[in-house]
């Protein structure tokens, strides 16, 4: 893109299986509503050998960042140290990525991208994010921020946040990114670096958590709250289907006909089940 903006997402080999994950998002571009030239600013960081060689025959831009010591390749389950690492090992290479004057848009590759996002970022903020739970107000703190997409601008604020942001990972041990993010955008250390921190409408970003209701706004969809890759690969097949269905659709029907998502299906059961006790 021409201001040096980069859409970056990662992978590893658990979803990087054919007809699996990395093949929904990829889909999710050549589906959406004219968005299909952003995969020419797409980079696929692959996390190990075998995502980057699957990357190399499906992308045209892929990059391998491995880690000494660490193996990313297998399926990393919510909260377990692997895990943690990989999260963290992302906010440091991201960075590096401002470091080097790049802005840039970083994705899940579990989202599905419908529409153009930047038609929604405040054009004065230096690090917009999702939420899972969206209050109403784009300034407001209580609102639960999602580290699975977000949009920032390359320069000193920016560069210096994720640096803290890195750092707080040992005041915090045993936390993610997301979860550190929701203590420290609290912290005087915020305000006296100057971030101008947005926090994205769930009507236009939305995901399991709390969906996106307007087949009319949606521009990303993501399963967030949701665990194991086969729950989020179901619902995510279904929510393709979905969009699909409003593709089809006259113009008129699109406007007059409300519809509704069939997901979450599998995520909501498991959901349901983990928090039977």
């Amino acid at each position: 893109m021409v201001d040096k903006t980069v859409i970056i997402t990662t992978l590893n080999q658990a979803w990087a299986t054919p007809n699996s994950m990395i093949d929904l998002f990829l889909e999710s571009f050549r589906l959406g509503d004219g968005i299909s030239s952003f995969l020419d600013h797409l980079i696929i960081v692959a996390l190990d050998q075998k995502a980057y060689d699957r990357c190399i025959s499906i992308h045209a831009h892929c990059f391998v960042l491995k880690t000494d010591g660490v193996d990313f390749a297998s399926e990393k389950l919510f909260m377990t140290d692997d895990y943690l690492k990989m999260m963290w090992r992302r906010i440091d290479f991201l960075r590096t990525v401002l470091a080097m004057g790049y802005n840039f848009v970083f994705t899940d590759a579990d989202i599905m991208w419908f529409r153009n996002p930047f038609l929604h970022f405040e054009p004065d903020a230096d690090f917009q994010i999702a939420c899972d739970h969206f209050t109403g107000s784009p300034t407001d703190l209580k609102n639960s921020a999602n580290g699975g997409f977000n949009y920032v601008k390359s320069n000193n604020r920016t560069v210096e946040f994720y640096r803290y942001w890195y750092m707080s990972r040992e005041l915090y041990p045993g936390k993610h990114d997301q979860d550190v993010l929701n203590n420290i955008k609290y912290e005087d250390a915020i305000s006296e670096i100057g971030l101008k921190l947005r926090f994205l409408d769930t009507s236009y970003f939305g995901g399991f958590c709390e969906v996106s209701k307007d087949f009319n706004k949606v521009c990303t969809m993501h399963a967030n709250c949701c665990y194991g890759l086969r729950n989020k690969l179901q619902d995510l097949r279904l929510m393709l289907a979905d969009w699909k269905h409003f593709q089809s659709m006259t113009f008129q029907q699109q406007r007059l006909q409300t519809l509704t998502w069939k997901t979450p299906r599998h995520c909501r059961k498991k959901l349901k089940f983990l928090n039977r006790d």
